[in-house]
């Protein structure tokens, strides 16, 4: 059995290595995503961990959809999350164990995330067994709590330079029975501000600001708090998207409003500011 967490490199493929790690509970590959990107859960004796690759270099299997990034595209996403991890120190975020340089590229190692993912296919959207819907009409105290960690964790990505791009709610896992918030699948996130250099930005079209969308237009803190406040709104009014139906009162709800202005200059100029405005308000609420 081999020592995930002692290693920074190794000549055996990831696949091997997981195998010999412990017993692979689950292998995520293009049956369940797009990406290109290969992961394992494997239960080892340090725990549950959490194996994420740039997958291999050969072409998809017949039927599979086409990745977005070809395989050096996706090693240097996976070389941008460690980045990100050892930038940023939050409670909210994954915890980045350690780093095994592959012929495949790097194989990051990750503690599991507790508790659900809250993003799931469209299909399941309607579902109520769904994480989603869970999550979506769990008591607003619950809500509140995860909305708190969302907003602080990405206070300390800005702190730390970083632009939110691609966040979504296939970035959140939640533990509903504590409110516990994990982030992952940060990747795509960007130093600093930034030019739209795609026309339509990676990510998901509930959650996206209107600059994702307009080749050459600036992404900054503002884009990041247009983000935070769509997730805010979303699940805050269980997905009604009145904010007078928002979980958090009249005051936060206005917060609210005003990240989500289509006009980029109306938002709040950073991530503080909002956290410092939704804090506020929340206290009035009390």
């Amino acid at each position: 059995m081999v020592d995930l967490l002692s290693m920074t490199r190794s000549d055996r493929n990831p696949e091997e290595l997981v195998h010999a790690a412990g017993e692979v509970l689950a292998r995520y590959d293009h049956r369940t995503q797009d990406s290109g990107n290969i992961s394992w859960l494997v239960a080892t004796p340090d725990g549950d961990l959490f194996v994420k690759t740039a997958g291999t270099r050969e072409p998809s299997p017949p039927g599979a959809a086409v990745p977005y990034l070809d395989h050096a595209g996706r090693v240097g996403l996976l070389r941008s999350a460690v980045e990100i991890a050892r930038s940023a120190a939050h409670p909210a975020l994954a915890r980045l164990r350690t780093v095994i340089e592959t012929p495949y590229g790097p194989a990051l190692v990750y503690d599991r995330a507790p508790g659900e993912l809250i993003g799931v296919p469209s299909a399941r959207r309607s579902d109520p067994g769904s994480p989603y819907r869970r999550f979506a009409v769990a008591s607003p105290a619950l809500r509140l709590t995860v909305l708190d960690q969302l907003l602080d964790a990405h206070q300390a990505l800005e702190a730390a330079g970083w632009v939110a791009c691609d966040l979504y709610d296939g970035c959140l896992m939640v533990d509903l029975a504590t409110g516990r918030l994990t982030l992952i699948d940060l990747d795509t996130y960007r130093r600093g501000p930034s030019t739209n250099d795609m026309g339509r930005m990676f990510g998901s079209t509930r959650f996206m600001a209107p600059e994702e969308f307009e080749l050459g237009a600036v992404l900054d803190a503002r884009t990041t708090v247009f983000t935070l406040g769509r997730i805010m709104q979303h699940f805050g009014t269980s997905l009604s998207e009145d904010l007078a139906d928002f979980c958090g009162g009249g005051a936060a709800a206005e917060v609210v409003a005003r990240a989500t202005m289509p006009d980029h200059s109306e938002r709040f100029g950073t991530v503080a500011e909002l956290v410092g405005a939704w804090f506020a308000a929340r206290r009035r609420e009390v």
